[in-house]
């Protein structure tokens, strides 16, 4: 499908040559001698590289067809992650490296929104919080309630982040998966 350079939109997805690339910024201009051009930054999907790029207005450029596939995490199996489609119930088996860090928030039996550029993926949409127990931290000690203060946890999934001192092993707290950071006690 072919998209106009006159009408993209931010976060579209384009199909130039090397691969698929997300609007991030377009700006029409009107030099007052010439023809009129847009100046794009476009952001690889697979590497996260941002690239400014020029094209003379009215070019058409192919728009890259992103399928979005509700999933569920199933287990991990070696360095893969397996997910169920959640239509078709059927299972794929993920490298590692292809998740980003979205392993960091992921525990088995969570939903996941995979995105596929043909049969690979390139990216994984997660929930904005996601609730997950804390593994190891240091006892917080009687007394040392200081506002504001901090200490380290690792959590279930190997994650570590800073909490604050009354947050204990077991407890299961909430994580923004956009931030990396603590947000409640759940």
């Amino acid at each position: 499908m072919a998209v106009s350079t006159n009408d993209p939109k931010n976060g579209i997805t384009l199909d130039p040559p090397g691969g698929p690339f997300n609007g991030v910024e377009f700006q029409h201009v009107k030099p007052g001698k010439g023809g009129p051009f847009v100046r794009t930054k476009l952001k690889n999907v697979r590497t996260g590289a941002v690239l400014e790029r020029t094209y003379r207005a009215d070019e058409k450029l192919e728009q890259a067809i992103i399928d979005k596939r509700d999933m569920q995490f199933l287990y991990r199996d070696a360095g893969d992650y397996v997910f169920m489609d959640t239509t078709s119930y059927e299972q794929l088996n993920v490298p590692a490296g292809s998740l980003g860090d979205a392993p960091n928030y992921l525990k088995e039996g969570d939903g996941a929104n995979l995105q596929l550029y043909g049969t690979e993926i390139v990216g994984v949409d997660l929930p904005a919080s996601v609730e997950l127990t804390v593994a190891e931290t240091e006892p917080g000690v009687q007394g040392d309630r200081v506002s504001g203060a901090r200490k380290p946890a690792t959590l279930s999934t190997g994650l570590t982040l800073l909490v604050p001192l009354f947050v204990e092993p077991g407890d299961v707290i909430k994580v923004d998966t956009r931030t990396g950071e603590y947000l409640t006690r759940a």
